[in-house]
């Protein structure tokens, strides 16, 4: 059957034409903090509709799996990630087999993920600190995540809220950028950021939250020219107008799936 001519491909944005500003720098200033909090759970509901199908797009299918693809994934693209861990992932199926690796042999399989040798340390250091201190197998707890070797609170979010249905919230780089742009925190850090956002957005939605934050930063919201004439929440934001507003201009930025796999 053909699907009908308006029907989204799954995992592609839904392409909407921007809403001109409705506010003006003033009255963008003068927002109040239960107007941010409101401002920001509309933009997660219209993200949701938006990005019916975020996700994580590391492939993974353990608990160990996410932590060693989450780490390789520092400085390089989730695509690159996904076409070294097939072949890694079968030679070093559990967590003695990272901690006993040959690091040589190690090195040239995620060498085309950069910083290879000191993805190499980590993932011999991760396995060996699973094998003493939890068992082999990846612990459940934030506080014992990030004491292990590779794993900041960044990539402890992503495997508590991918791999065990802890909420978290993923403050990467389209996280931070996103957030900040949408006037929902001028803070830098990315702890401090992860805690303000944290009290705008309810704990259960954080994971989805960021998934959605990164599929938009990803797709429309790019860093030097964002697709504002075909985003989606341009009217709750107050830097529409920082990349092109004519919508056919900016349908042509838009990313999909295509562009990651």
């Amino acid at each position: 059957m053909t699907a009908p001519e308006d029907t989204q491909p799954v995992d592609q944005p839904v392409v909407r034409p921007a809403a001109p500003r409705r506010k003006s720098a003033k009255q963008w200033a003068a927002e109040t903090p239960r107007g941010r909090t409101r401002r920001a759970r509309t933009i997660n509901r219209e993200l949701a509709e938006i990005y019916p199908d975020a996700h994580c797009e590391l492939d993974f299918r353990t608990p160990l799996e996410l932590s060693v693809a989450t780490i390789l994934s520092a400085q390089c693209t989730d695509k690159r990630v996904n076409q070294v861990t097939p072949a890694l992932f079968a030679k070093y199926p559990d967590a003695a087999a990272y901690a006993g690796a040959d690091p040589t042999e190690l090195q040239e399989m995620i060498r085309s993920t950069g910083f290879f040798r000191n993805k190499t340390n980590s993932l011999i250091g991760l396995g060996q600190e699973l094998l003493e201190r939890h068992d082999g197998e990846v612990p459940r707890r934030l506080e014992d995540l990030v004491k292990l070797p590779g794993m900041g609170r960044k990539t402890a979010n992503v495997v508590l809220g991918n791999a065990f249905g802890v909420p978290g919230l993923t403050v990467d780089t389209h996280f931070g950028r996103l957030v900040r742009r949408w006037g929902l925190t001028d803070l830098e850090d990315p702890v401090k950021v992860e805690h303000a956002i944290g009290e705008l957005i309810p704990k259960k939605e954080w994971t989805m939250y960021s998934h959605r934050v990164i599929f938009h930063g990803r797709r429309v919201c790019h860093a030097r020219k964002p697709a504002c004439g075909a985003c989606g929440i341009a009217a709750l934001c107050p830097a529409y107008g920082a990349g092109p507003t004519g919508f056919d201009e900016a349908e042509k930025l838009v990313k999909t799936a295509a562009d990651f796999r």
